[in-house]
């Protein structure tokens, strides 16, 4: 589904992504994890068109991302949904609203017609008739489930997750993850998520790539991180500071 090959990017004179390789697999949720500051986020935003690469080769299925004009790669947007990290709903739009503003843009529907896929939505999320509300009366958990039926609204091939779980209680945090393996089996979506969280990581991911110092060292599954002989990786999982790897 997704392949960046040898993908470079620098900020000025910092260097973010060095020569950076990886393949995600279709239908399958793979977790991204690495320090903070280390440029998750900035490869997440290569993946959905955001960001152009300094060089390399970004392939989602058989059409490379630097080599379509901007009709073509809104197009392949659409295939797309992202869930950012502080969920980023609208604060001047009802929930309904918000829920709705993909449909808008997206699609030539009807009034009754967005209304029915709004509830759908907000259902899926456990979010029945919430519609009137507005954000800012909404916990920090239901607004990342708002921001997830919005996410999923266009019903996308491809689901992309900022930190989804950042600043949530562990209760919280386990009910959002559930969530999103729920939302993966239900539409066989390929999600690409990014996280800290290493008991989210192990609980949601099929595939787990490291990034580290602007490239991927390790990748595998989850039972192939555990058992894992990189010391980088293990000081990442265990929470240690390697004082040589700084």
């Amino acid at each position: 589904m997704i392949r960046l090959v040898n993908l470079n990017k620098s900020f000025k004179s910092q260097r973010v992504l060095k020569d950076l390789n990886l393949t995600i697999p279709s239908g399958k949720t793979t977790v991204i994890i690495g320090r903070s500051g280390g440029g998750k986020s900035v490869l997440l935003k290569h993946i959905i068109g955001l960001i152009r690469p300094n060089s390399g080769e970004i392939w989602i299925d058989d059409e490379e991302l630097n080599q379509l004009r901007e009709r073509d790669l809104y197009r392949i947007r659409k295939r797309f949904g992202m869930l950012f990290q502080e969920g980023a709903l609208f604060d001047s739009m009802s929930v309904g609203e918000n829920v709705a503003f993909p449909l808008r843009e997206h699609q030539d529907l009807k009034q009754s017609q967005i209304s029915e896929k709004v509830a759908e939505k907000l259902a899926l999320v456990g979010l029945t008739g919430i519609e009137e509300k507005m954000p800012s009366e909404l916990s920090g958990g239901m607004r990342k489930r708002v921001a997830l039926a919005r996410a999923i609204a266009l019903e996308p091939d491809i689901l992309l997750f900022d930190e989804p779980t950042t600043g949530l209680d562990p209760i919280m945090t386990a009910s959002i993850d559930h969530l999103i393996m729920e939302t993966q089996k239900r539409f066989q979506m390929t999600c690409v998520v990014i996280s800290h969280d290493i008991q989210s990581v192990f609980r949601i991911a099929h595939n787990i790539a490291m990034l580290y110092d602007g490239k991927i060292i390790e990748e595998g599954t989850p039972e192939d991180f555990r058992r894992s002989a990189n010391i980088v990786v293990q000081d990442f999982l265990q929470g240690r500071v390697n004082e040589q790897a700084h």
